[in-house]
Parts: C-alpha cells; structure tokens; sequence
C-alpha cells in the first residue's frame, strides 16, 4: 500500500465511548440487585452524565428511593453493534459504575469508572477525559453512510480492497464496511470460517459528512489507481452466520 495508507489514525478511548453512548439505543442497567433491559431510555449530558427516563414503576426508581444512602450503586452497559449484517457484530461494550441519584424525576448516573472493551482489550477510561470528550462527529449518521454503502455500492466496496494487503484477503468470501469515524474507514473481511478487521485511514480527518464524502472520494482514486482488482471469491457461506 502506498504512503497515503501509513496513519492509521483512530478516535481516542475517550472519544469512542462518548460515541457509544451518543448512538446506542438500549442499556443494561443493573443496581441494588435489580437488572432492567432499557430501550430509548437514556439521554447524556455535555459532561457524560446519563440520565434514564425510567416509568414511575420502574424497580430501579424503587431500589433508588429505598436504598440505606440515597445513592446506590449501579453498572450500565451498552453494546457497540455494526449496523450492516455481519459476523459478531458487536465492535465492542462499554460498562460504566457508579450510582444514582434522583433529579426531576428521573435517575441521574454519575460514573466513577468507565471501562471500554474491543476486540483488541479493554481500557479504563480516565474520568475527567470521559467528561472532556465529544462524540465522533459522524457517529450519529454513521448507521446510515454504512448501510447506503454497503447496499447502493457494494462495487466501492470491493475497489477498496485494492488497497488492503494481499495476504489479508486470502479465502476471502466476503467483505462489508464495519466502521466509519473522521479517521478512516473500517472494512471486515469475512473468510469461511474465520474474519478479520482492515482500517483505511484518511489523509486528514473528516470532521462532517460533507468532508466524508471527499475523504471517500479521495480512497477510491488511490483504490482505482492501485493494481487490477483482486477478485473476491464470491461462495455460499451456508451455516455461516
């Protein structure tokens, strides 16, 4: 690969979990040995503090207002998943402990650890650059640039592997787009029992969609630049999943 592909610049710890929290949808909520599935139920201050709009019956709101202290402990937990269909889709967990306090009716977590786990570890996240943090600018339209790239230009897709080293690609049999963040893109490439992660840095970050879109533009020149394509063997994986 060429100079272009040397940075492989990616968001920091801190940053990733902000944009977990900033896209996900649904949270595990545990406390006081209550545990509650939570949908559409969390919204996150500037500073990362999580709030749940929880119902009146909600035993967590119970277990708070009856807990010896006022304020009892919790862990949430809230999964990273891919949005294009693939192999282990979630790209990683993220767990944060504390505990509760009431405010205006609703449960205000304040966290004293924040730990982020991916394929690679998992990190403790240091508190003050937890609150520091800022989302990735393209995390809440992420969704929706994978899943158009993946459906409307699966041909974009497979140019892109020009640009991944040969030997990655060996038995391969499917590859999708994982990940995007103003660093680069992600690509899994699936193989029939086995798959791996390629990241495609950028050549400066992308700091909105508009500047995405260049960034793309820019990869897919050095991909059609690059050699003849590398066919993708195109087989059934049946009873992958």
């Amino acid at each position: 690969m060429g100079d272009s592909q040397a940075w492989t610049a990616a968001p920091a710890a801190a940053e990733r979990a902000r944009s977990v929290l900033a896209t996900s949808w649904s949270c595990a909520v545990t406390a006081e040995g209550v545990r509650e599935e939570l949908v559409g139920a969390h919204t996150v201050a500037e500073d990362g503090r999580i709030l749940l709009h929880v119902p009146e019956d909600s035993a967590l709101l119970a277990a708070t207002i009856c807990a010896p202290r006022g304020e009892p402990s919790a862990v949430l937990e809230f999964a990273d998943v891919a949005p294009v269909p693939m192999r282990n889709r979630i790209r990683s967990r993220l767990w944060l402990a504390g505990w509760f306090i009431i405010e205006e009716g609703h449960l205000a977590f304040q966290a004293t650890r924040v730990v982020l786990r991916r394929p690679s570890g998992a990190v403790v996240i240091d508190l003050d650059e937890f609150a520091a943090a800022s989302p990735d600018p393209l995390a809440t339209a992420e969704a929706r640039l994978l899943t158009h790239l993946a459906e409307a230009h699966p041909d974009a897709v497979e140019r892109l592997t020009r640009l991944v080293e040969p030997g990655s690609l060996h038995g391969v049999v499917r590859v999708q787009p994982l990940a995007v963040d103003r660093h680069g893109l992600t690509l899994r490439i699936e193989r029939r029992r086995a798959h791996g992660d390629v990241r495609l840095a950028f050549h400066t970050p992308a700091d909105g969609v508009a500047q995405l879109t260049e960034r793309m533009h820019v990869l897919l020149a050095q991909a059609s630049a690059a050699s003849c394509p590398r066919a993708l063997q195109r087989q059934r994986t049946d009873g992958d999943g």
